[in-house]
């Protein structure tokens, strides 16, 4: 399509090509525009008072307010900063503002016979709080200035404005919802990177499989979905849509290699056949590029084989079976990282002495800090430092609650392998193995042990250590959960996500022993043995501790990030996936879950995508959503020990009565 308006071009200084009140074609916003997640965009600033609109070139204006205060209002970029969120709250949530601020994105649609049909879709930025008459008014602007055949929509920025828009006719305002346009997105990036490496392009399961032992650090993988237990490898490329939180992607997180989604590879790939050619894979937020190389880069190892993950020394000793809730974080090394965060969130419910406000109070240039956002979400704008911590640690008392369970420590894992002689033998062989760099018998000698683990009874005094710890649950049939606890993951520079196991369909005294065993046997799988000895941690440090639990039936679960997976640098949002039932489901990439960006400093949320379930969550629970992404935010301020931007990684469960519990917290690897 070539559309013909008249444009009257308002030149600025410095190669500024901003255009002022004049009718838009699609030459003058390719001239603007700049490329955001592979599509061409452009920001537009009504004004309403002069009755006139403003098209910003991209290049020389990328913020809104930037442009508005200079430009228009003239002021100082000092002056802007000193009071800018006043000045934000003018432009993006005053109802009766002067502005109004947003964006043209630039789509296509094929048509039946082949051809792409170009359409552009209007919106406001993410915390923007436009009620419906001025969403209206703002599409109704905008639509007037472009060519009657180029269609525009306008896409609800987050969950309000949809519901503000559900009273204006779709005939007069045509819409998209973001799942909806982005939902069928060819190209997504998960984990931002770059690599030199090989091409393994597998089609099918049994491909990968046939090939996964010669795989090396210098291979990039493509298939469809990619198996948790895939080895350390340069790249990942997903040929089919998968959540930014399943195992994978933590996995290649933890790792610093480029993820990203590409359902159209062979295109990417062009007219050469790259499979098993040495490739430059790039993972940008607004591109994804694969280039041939004319040559196989320096295959020098990697510096992750250089690198050391240090551990501390597990404590052995006298430590008994103990109530979560009796567990602090600085038991960590009798019963494991897992275990001991959970005792730490019952002190932070029960004491509600922890300060929660912590990563708001971190200087974001140019504001001093994000109090005064705080004190929005939690309703006590104008409260005193003190005030708005106890607000915030009475807001997630009543949001969430820890698990109730037992912790087994390490003592009894210890007490489990020295009391079987052929254990002990077989440990032996595979530490000769793995210092003598024989690799090609580890898997084996794994596999063995791991079935003699399973097979190996259980000494009396860890049976009965066991049994009493759950009498309970034992005596009255219930189900129980017997998760991991190991000291060598959620460690910085080693998540270990999904490389250890759970077991969730425990009832009886046989069936827990048997369920133990195979928790203590997945610490020497051929898998999480081969990535702890890459990074140097050594099978004599390397202990299970297990988490006894009764099972929870959940209405739904998941899993959030206290950070946005895909951009890294946005300190707003807190990303949320679920699915309905365990959040297990969510991270093992069986299905695609309903995926969620919550704003945690101007509020608001938006769907990303509503997954397999093919549908959006009731407006209720989403509301419930948003109030546990800032729960999620607000423990980070505590949980985060060495930096408090440092994402959390938080597994919960929403039980059929509504209440939300949290069944997992461990650092998010960046």
């Amino acid at each position: 399509m070539t559309l013909t308006l008249g444009e009257t071009e308002v030149p600025g200084t410095g190669g500024d090509r901003t255009v002022v009140g004049a009718n838009l074609s699609l030459p003058l916003f390719r001239t603007l525009s700049g490329v955001l997640a592979g599509h061409p965009y452009l920001k537009v600033v009504v004004d309403r008072v002069e009755s006139t609109w403003h098209l910003l070139d991209t290049r020389v204006h990328p913020f809104h307010v930037n442009y508005i205060a200079t430009h228009v209002l003239g002021m100082t970029l000092e002056e802007l900063d000193a009071d800018l969120d006043a000045f934000n709250a003018s432009v993006y949530m005053d109802p009766g503002r002067r502005f109004l601020l947003g964006v043209l994105s630039l789509h296509s649609e094929e048509a039946a016979d082949g051809s792409e049909s170009p359409f552009l879709v209007l919106e406001t930025t993410e915390a923007d709080t436009m009620h419906g008459a001025l969403l209206e008014e703002f599409y109704l602007y905008v639509r007037g200035r472009l060519d009657g055949r180029l269609p525009l929509l306008l896409k609800p920025a987050n969950h309000g404005q949809e519901q503000e828009l559900a009273t204006v006719s779709e005939a007069r305002v045509p819409r998209i919802l973001s799942h909806a346009l982005f939902g069928s997105r060819t190209r997504t990036c998960l984990n931002p990177g770059e690599a030199e490496g090989r091409l393994r392009h597998f089609r099918t399961l049994a491909e990968y499989e046939a090939a996964a032992p010669q795989l090396g650090w210098a291979d990039i993988v493509a298939m469809p979905r990619l198996p948790d237990d895939v080895p350390r490898v340069a790249g990942f490329i997903n040929t089919a849509p998968i959540t930014p939180l399943s195992h994978t992607n933590v996995l290649a997180s933890g790792w610093g290699i480029p993820n990203a989604i590409v359902r159209d590879l062979d295109t990417l790939m062009g007219p050469d056949d790259l499979d098993g050619a040495w490739v430059r894979y790039r993972v940008r937020e607004d591109s994804i590029t694969l280039e041939p190389l004319s040559a196989a880069p320096d295959l020098t190892k990697p510096a992750w084989h250089e690198q050391r993950i240090r551990i501390e020394t597990p404590l052995l000793e006298e430590a008994p079976v103990l109530a979560l809730h009796r567990l602090r974080r600085t038991d960590k090394d009798s019963y494991g990282t897992k275990a001991a965060n959970l005792g730490e969130l019952h002190h932070v419910l029960d004491s509600r002495t922890a300060d929660l406000t912590a990563f708001y109070t971190r200087p974001r240039p140019p504001r001093r800090d994000l109090l005064g956002h705080l004190a929005a979400r939690l309703g006590e704008q104008g409260a005193s430092p003190e005030r708005l911590r106890a607000a915030a640690a009475h807001c997630v008392a009543e949001t969430v609650r820890a698990p109730e369970g037992v912790a087994l420590p390490f003592r009894l894992h210890h007490l489990f392998l020295t009391s079987s002689p052929a254990l002990q033998q077989g440990i032996g062989k595979l530490k000769m193995a793995l210092e003598l760099e024989a690799l090609d018998i580890v898997d084996p000698l794994c596999l063995s042990l791991q079935h003699l683990v399973r097979s190996t009874p259980m000494p009396n005094e860890v049976a009965r250590s066991i049994t009493a710890s759950v009498p309970g649950l034992l005596a009255g049939g219930h189900r129980m959960v017997v998760r991991s606890s190991s000291n060598a993951e959620d460690l910085p520079g080693f998540s270990a996500a999904g490389i250890y196991d759970s077991v969730t369909t425990v009832r009886g005294a046989d069936q827990l022993m048997d369920a133990v065993r195979q928790v203590w046997a997945s610490l020497l799988s051929p898998r999480s043995v081969r990535l702890r000895h890459q990074v140097g941690i050594s099978l004599d440090d390397t202990y299970m501790g297990v988490i006894v639990q009764e099972y929870v039936s959940a209405s739904l679960g998941g899993v959030l990030v206290t950070c946005n997976p895909t951009r890294r640098e946005d300190f707003r949002n807190v990303y949320l996936n679920c699915t309905p039932g365990s959040p297990e489901r969510v991270v093992d990439g069986t299905i695609l879950p309903q995926q969620y960006l919550y704003n945690t400093v101007e509020g608001g949320g938006r769907t990303m995508d509503v997954g397999t379930a093919g549908e959006d969550l009731p407006a209720r629970t989403r509301t419930a959503l948003a109030r546990l992404a800032l729960t999620g935010r607000l423990l980070q301020s505590h949980f985060s020990t060495e930096d408090v931007d440092d994402a959390l990684d938080i597994e919960w469960l929403m039980t059929d009565e509504g209440a939300f519990r949290l069944v997992q917290i461990r650092p998010y690897a960046r």
